[in-house]
């Protein structure tokens, strides 16, 4: 008779397996942490990860290129905006944040380009990273008012010799007040090249150092 320990494992493990990874379903902006979803682009995948570097999943995930049921809320330049997963994210990697300025958030593909606010990378000796349940990013003061797509990617690189995975939220803001700082962008796909050392580093092997995949990171 199995005891209820491995009962209780196995079925941990089912529900993982059914439930997916984890997910960055809320957005907290103005002190206020919206509901699942509210400002936050559903995906449809369970979150299986995006591995394909060609893909246009890879801006707003699977199911994230239409923002039509998706609520935009207006945050000032300058101001906090928090994303929070359903639970801590658990696979090591950087986490990097990017905006794109579109006509309007709600039906923004994602096709525009982007530029990096920022980057979390692990900290040294020993290479340790942040692994939590929420992240927050500022708006950079100088950008211009208007609608944007606020972008969160999480790169789990725990698995050498698999593809790394991406766990990818987009957010809608529209931003008031700023500036008239118009940053230089990248395309999504192709922000992040298959030969980047960020992409390819095997964390377990001599990991002493360590350069977050993407575009620098733009300051007003």
């Amino acid at each position: 008779m199995k005891s209820f320990t491995t009962i209780a494992f196995s079925t941990l493990c089912f529900l993982n397996a059914v439930n997916g990874h984890y997910i960055f379903e809320w957005l907290t902006a103005n002190g206020v942490k919206g509901d699942a979803y509210q400002n936050v682009r559903r995906n449809t995948n369970m979150n299986s990860p995006v591995t394909d570097l060609a893909s246009n999943d890879l801006r707003c995930n699977v199911g994230g290129g239409s923002g039509s049921s998706t609520s935009t809320v207006s945050v000032a330049a300058g101001s906090t905006v928090s994303f929070t997963a359903d639970v801590a994210v658990y696979h090591q990697g950087p986490v990097s944040f990017y905006m794109t300025k579109v006509d309007s958030a709600a039906a923004a593909d994602g096709s525009s380009s982007w530029f990096k606010i920022k980057e979390i990378g692990p900290k040294f000796p020993g290479g340790t990273w942040d692994l939590a349940q929420t992240y927050s990013v500022t708006i950079p003061s100088c950008v211009p008012a208007g609608e944007y797509l606020v972008r969160i990617e999480q790169l789990g690189i725990h698995n050498p010799g698999s593809p790394p995975q991406f766990y990818i939220s987009c957010a809608q803001v529209k931003v008031t007040g700023g500036g008239s700082t118009a940053f230089s962008g990248v395309k999504i796909p192709g922000h992040v090249k298959s030969t980047d050392p960020g992409y390819t580093a095997n964390i377990y092997n001599n990991f002493n150092s360590y350069t977050v995949p993407g575009p620098k990171v733009s300051t007003c």
